[in-house]
């Protein structure tokens, strides 16, 4: 019995541009370091150091980026595969099981999957009913 999703595969996944890389982490270190001014502290020097390397390798020398560039994507690629498996775990058990044993505990059947042994059929009649059958002979 396989999985429904193929985790075996080996995803190529296209990550940006090598300055553009360069560029975003400039700027993400600079407000870094620039943050503490909002609470009145003093500048974080260390992170307006990193971020003048990076927009001076983005800059400059992008190709020097290229195998943080990588391992960035991958990491991403890493997170997608553990994060999201356990985010819409988390949704079925914390949103859906408990609508449906509320659904359950009110005596619901939204989709009508109860089967009723006194019904003649399970044909849902249309008011007003659908299109004319002539109209669908020719679909394409």
């Amino acid at each position: 019995m396989s999985a429904h999703e193929d985790f075996s595969r080996q995803a190529e996944a296209k990550g940006s541009s090598d300055r553009t890389f360069g560029v975003v982490f400039a700027v993400f270190f600079a407000l870094l370091g620039l943050a503490p001014l909002r609470t009145h502290h003093s500048i974080r020097w260390w992170a307006l150091a990193v971020s003048l390397v990076f927009l001076a390798l983005a800059v400059l020398r992008p190709a020097w980026l290229h195998p943080f560039n990588r391992l960035w994507t991958q990491l991403g690629l890493l997170l997608g595969r553990v994060v999201s498996p356990i985010v819409m775990g988390l949704l079925f058990f914390l949103v859906v099981t408990p609508v449906g044993f509320l659904l359950r505990l009110l005596g619901k059947d939204p989709l009508r999957l109860a089967p009723d042994p006194g019904a003649s059929t399970y044909w849902i009649e249309r008011r007003p009913p659908g299109p004319p059958p002539e109209t669908m002979a020719n679909q394409f």
